[in-house]
């Protein structure tokens, strides 16, 4: 029932933004707003289980991938780039902004988790070490690939071009790790 009650929440949000009631949502699974609260005491609460759940989602596939040893270091690093958590709608600009506002303590937590890849900065610094990628600002590379695999929240431009949050991240992993011209024509 939780997760059934984390998917209409999301539901909600998709459709009427982060300003909806319990009742709405109690009305849009078909159960009673005391259901609801036997499983969660607030929208606080499931939103907190939401974010939970996305990011230990994303750490535990992460953590594959970095322990996988039949992936070559690159492979971890595409793998690592283009994990994509249960709840990628949930993660779209326009519900994150309308969260900075109504629940800034919890846009903190989703920030914070878009933005600190400690496993990709290993993996990128262990790539310079063994001479897999070019000698460069470690810092500017992680700017580079958080912003670029953060454009993604821009979920908008993606459903208009027909392009899933999969396919872009591959794209972009593609991009910044070996660039945009065609090998042979260099």
């Amino acid at each position: 029932m939780k997760d059934r009650i984390m998917h209409g929440y999301i539901e909600e949000i998709k459709d009427k933004g982060m300003k909806f009631t319990m009742d709405d949502l109690a009305g849009r699974l078909g159960i009673s707003k005391r259901t609801l609260y036997q499983h969660f005491s607030s929208k606080i609460d499931i939103l907190e289980a939401i974010i939970e759940q996305t990011f230990s989602d994303v750490d535990e596939q992460t953590k594959k991938i970095v322990e996988d040893d039949n992936l070559t270091l690159i492979e971890k690093i595409k793998g690592v780039i283009t994990v994509v958590p249960n709840h990628v709608e949930f993660l779209d600009l326009r519900v994150l902004d309308q969260m900075r506002k109504y629940y800034p303590e919890q846009w903190k937590v989703v920030h914070a988790g878009l933005n600190d890849w400690d496993d990709l900065r290993l993996l990128i610094e262990k790539g310079i070490q063994d001479g897999l990628i070019k000698d460069m600002n470690v810092d500017l590379i992680m700017k580079l690939m958080i912003d670029s695999t953060n454009s993604t929240l821009d979920q908008p431009f993606f459903m208009k071009n027909n392009i899933s949050v999969q396919e872009a991240l591959s794209s972009i992993v593609d991009i910044l790790l070996y660039g945009l011209a065609v090998e042979n024509k260099r």
